[in-house]
C-alpha cells in the first residue's frame, strides 16, 4: 500500500489541496498536513478548518512516505524547499523527499510568475522535483468546476503514480 502525504500550504486553493486529500483511493494510506498559514486561508476562502498536523512521522525518510503532493504551494514554502528550509511539517517531509528522491509534487498558486519563483522552480526541476500548477486542459471537455478539479488533481496522481478515472484521457 502506498503511502502519500498532502501539504497545504498558505496559498489561494484550499479547496483543490483538500480535494486531491479526499480523492486519494482507499487502497492508498494518506496523511494530511498543513502550514501555519493555511487555516487563515482556508478561512478567507470560506472553510472552518483548523490546522491539521500529524506526528512528525512524515518528516522523516525512516517512515516511508511514497510520495508528496503540496497543493496548494505557496511561493514561501516553495521558496524554502528549494533552500533547503525545513521549519514546519511540509517543508521538513518535502526535504526528506528531495533527499530520499521519491516523488514530490508542487502545485504553485502564483500569477503572473515572477524571476526568483521561475528560478526556485527550474532549481527545483533540476532535483527532480515535479511543477505542477493547477493548469486546465480543455482536451478533457470539463463542464463543472469539480470536472476541472479533478483533472488537475488526475494528473498530479498521475506523477505520483495512483491509478485514478478522474478525467478522460487524450484519444
Amino acid at each position: 500500500m502506498k503511502k502519500i502525504l498532502i501539504a497545504i500550504s498558505g496559498a489561494s486553493g484550499f479547496e483543490l489541496g483538500l480535494r486531491a486529500y479526499e480523492k486519494l483511493p482507499p487502497n492508498v494510506e494518506k496523511y494530511l498536513v498543513t502550514t501555519p498559514n493555511a487555516p487563515i486561508v482556508a478561512q478567507k476562502e470560506g472553510y472552518h478548518f483548523q490546522g491539521h498536523e500529524i506526528w512528525a512521522g512524515p518528516a522523516s525518510g525512516s517512515f516511508g512516505i511514497d510520495g508528496m503532493l503540496v497543493a496548494p504551494c505557496s511561493m514561501n514554502t516553495l521558496a524554502k524547499i528549494a533552500a533547503g528550509i525545513g521549519d514546519n511539517l511540509p517543508t521538513r517531509a518535502a526535504r526528506v523527499m528531495v533527499k530520499e528522491r521519491r516523488p514530490l509534487v508542487l502545485a504553485p498558486r502564483e500569477l503572473p510568475l515572477d524571476p526568483i519563483a521561475l528560478e526556485a522552480m527550474l532549481k527545483l526541476a533540476h532535483l527532480g522535483v515535479f511543477i505542477a500548477p493547477p493548469i486546465l486542459a480543455y482536451y478533457s471537455a470539463p463542464k463543472s468546476l469539480e470536472e476541472m478539479e479533478d483533472f488537475i488533481i488526475g494528473k498530479w496522481f498521475d506523477l505520483l503514480g495512483i491509478e485514478h478515472d478522474l478525467y478522460r484521457r487524450w484519444q
